[in-house]
Parts: structure tokens; sequence; C-alpha cells
């Protein structure tokens, strides 16, 4: 008899396993369930080329319809999940349907963090992290209005930088004193906030929100200091939280992120994770990992299809990110936290450059703009944990690659 596996959730990692699935020959049947009313599709590019209109909705889709008819996978959108019950084996939907499984796959992804001050849920306040909220934002996007964006990371940058290109006036608000601060050096964060300031936008560092003013929809930001700033509409951008809660309630092992192997396996053998709601160990690192990225969500996928089809597959890769702000492209591999050395190579005043992260003479981590040699060779680099010679770091005619002692 034929398994069934069932995927909570549908979004990119989802939609990457079902391929997988069938690419490595499962014929059992397949099950996705997710809550909104869309087929899996691709979510760096709603603050990018799509809330710019610049991309349809059709080309979010990390596959069409039809292949999921092709393909015989039972989809079952629009439908929360209440509960995991393990004994029965089976997923339990808010409205009492019972969905028996073999194997259980939770992509459950992750959820905007909310903003918790008076007056956030006034008519014009945004967060971004669907197709329906890029909805909601468009509405109000029109040349000329004021826009506040709460949060100066990737999001909030990349909504900043759409909306001044679209002729709205822009101010972003950020609790620490450089952008990007949690991802990057401080060579970068001056890099973007030049980049932007000379666009028009404007920032206050160092600044809390205090609260959202208006009646029915928000006219003004009040920050810390007192400052009142006008706003018709804002977009708030301060992080995401792992959609752990269903993990937790169904009695799996929850730190900061459903815990899983290197096989992506939760405690218990039927179940897997994958994508931002999973804490994973990485070797290269020598800790676990909790990453909210596509390639993470993408790899892990693909290495749940494999061990689910009997393959011994294991997850240990260089994670890598990517922002795309005005024509500059900002490329990381690797993860920079800890750093006791940087170097720069290249030229900032030629918006093509590099900065490379040293954590006891190894290369941890790259931040390229506008570089994408450095960052590809990087990454072999990092994995290899190789000693680096620092005499040629500056040297941007030296590949990445021929660094290594």
């Amino acid at each position: 008899m034929n398994e069934t596996v069932v995927i909570a959730g549908a979004g990119h990692a989802a939609g990457q396993l079902v391929v997988s699935l069938r690419q490595n020959k499962y014929a059992g049947r397949i099950v996705l369930v997710g809550d909104e009313p869309y087929l899996p599709y691709q979510r760096p590019p709603l603050s990018k080329k799509f809330l710019a209109g610049a991309m349809d909705a059709d080309r979010l889709l990390v596959k069409p319809a039809g292949f999921y008819e092709e393909t015989g996978v039972e989809l079952r959108l629009d439908t929360s999940i209440a509960a995991i019950d393990r004994n029965k084996k089976c997923l339990r939907s808010s409205d009492d349907d019972e969905i028996p499984y073999d194997k259980l796959v939770l992509g459950l992804g992750s959820r905007a963090r909310k903003l918790p001050v008076e007056g956030a849920k006034l008519q014009g306040v945004h967060y971004l992290r669907s197709i329906a909220d890029v909805a909601g934002i468009r509405e109000d996007f029109q040349s000329g209005r004021r826009l506040v964006v709460i949060g100066a990371g990737y999001i909030g940058l990349e909504v900043a930088a759409v909306a001044q290109q679209a002729g709205l006036v822009v101010t972003v608000i950020e609790m620490a004193d450089r952008v990007m601060s949690r991802v990057v050096s401080p060579e970068i964060s001056d890099f973007y906030q030049i980049e932007h300031t000379n666009q028009g936008v404007r920032f206050r560092l160092s600044t809390s929100v205090s609260a959202l003013k208006g009646k029915k929809r928000v006219k003004s930001v009040t920050t810390s200091d007192d400052e009142e700033i006008p706003a018709d509409l804002v977009v708030i951008g301060v992080g995401i939280l792992p959609n752990t809660e269903l993990a937790t309630a169904a009695g799996l092992d929850v730190e900061n992120g459903i815990v899983v192997d290197d096989h992506c396996r939760t405690g218990d053998p039927d179940i897997y994770a994958m994508g931002d709601c999973t804490s994973h160990p990485n070797a290269i690192y020598d800790r676990r990992l909790r990453l909210e990225s596509v390639h993470n969500a993408l790899e892990q996928a693909k290495t749940t299809a494999a061990n689910i089809c009997g393959k011994d597959a294991s997850y240990c890769q260089v994670p890598w990110f990517w922002s795309d702000q005005y024509d500059l492209k900002l490329q990381i591999a690797g993860l920079s936290e800890g750093y006791d050395g940087v170097a720069v190579r290249g030229n900032p005043a030629e918006r093509s450059f590099s900065c490379l992260y040293l954590m006891e003479n190894r290369l941890i981590a790259v931040d390229a703009i506008n570089a994408p040699r450095d960052f590809v060779q990087s990454k072999q680099l990092i994995a290899d944990r190789n000693e680096i010679d620092h005499g040629l770091l500056d040297d941007a005619t030296v590949a990445l690659k021929d660094l290594a002692i």
C-alpha cells in the first residue's frame, strides 16, 4: 500500500518538496495543506519587483497549477491546521477534518513580528509577509504620499527603495544606531545609509516608536523622543517569528525553532521539518542555526525528500542570502556573527566591493555588493575553513579562491 506524505504549510519549501519527492520517484500520495488561498510561491520578490508592479502574481508561483494536477498532489489550500495528533498520525484542520499521514513534513514558515504600540491596528498600517499584504500596501502606494517604514532590515530598506522610486516621501525609523545592524558590518551599513539618503530617504536611527496616531486611519508616527512624523501609510518590518506552536503542542522539541537533525528529522521519526521554522545543526559553524532564507528552505526540502525516499542525505551548507535595493545587489555568504577582523576588497565609491569577515584567520562570511565573483568563490572557502593569506585580502585582482594557505 502506498504511503501518504502530508505537507503542513504551502510555502516555497513545500513547493520544492513536492518537486523533489517526484524527482526521487516517490509514488505515494502527497497532500499539501496551506492556510493561504495560493499555491506555493516565492516570498523574496514581494518586497522588490512584486511590490513595484514589475512582476505578476503568476510569476511568483514555484510551479503552475497544472504541475500539481499532473503529479497527483492533493491541494487543501485556505485551510488552517488546528493540531497534530501523533498517536493517530493525522492532522486536524480548524473545521475538524482529519488528514492522516505516514510521513508528516512541517513547513510552517514564519510570521511578521507585531509592533506592540498604540495605533498599530489603524488603517494604513501594514506588514509585508504575503501576497495579500502587498495588495493592501499597493492600495496606499501613491506618488507624493508620506510613508514611514519602521525597521531598517532587509524588508524595510527594500520597501523604502521601491517607494522612493515610486515617488513617495520616505522616512525610515530604526532602533539600532545603523541600518541592517543585525547582519552586516558598519562599513556596509554606512554605505547603504548613504545610498538611501542620496536617493532622498530620511532616517531616524537610535529611535523607537511610542505610538501611531490617527482616528480610523494612521496620520502620524510618534517617536521615543516625541517627534511627530506625518504618515499617510506605515510599513512595519521589525523581524519575523517562527511558527512553532503546533510542534510545541504536539510535544516536539522546540528551541528557537523546531529542532531537527541533519536529515531534517524531528524527534519523531515520522515527522520532518524544513525552512524558517527549524533549528538545525551546522558543522561548518559548529552550532545550531535557524535561518530565514530561501536557500535554507529549498535545500532542507531537497534533503527531506531524499530521506523520505530511503536515501541517506545530510544537510550542511554555507548559508546565503541576498537583497536588491535600487541597482545594488547585496549577496551574503556565511554568517559574520562573532568576527574578529574585516577586510574590504574593491572600492565602495565605485559601488562594487566586498567585505570579508574573519575569525581566527578563517573566512566565515562575505558581503558582496555588485561583486558576484567574490560571492560565488567565497562559499567554498568558507566551507573548507582554511586559513587565509592576510597579505592578499585587500587585493581585488586576486580571486578569493586563491587566498587559502
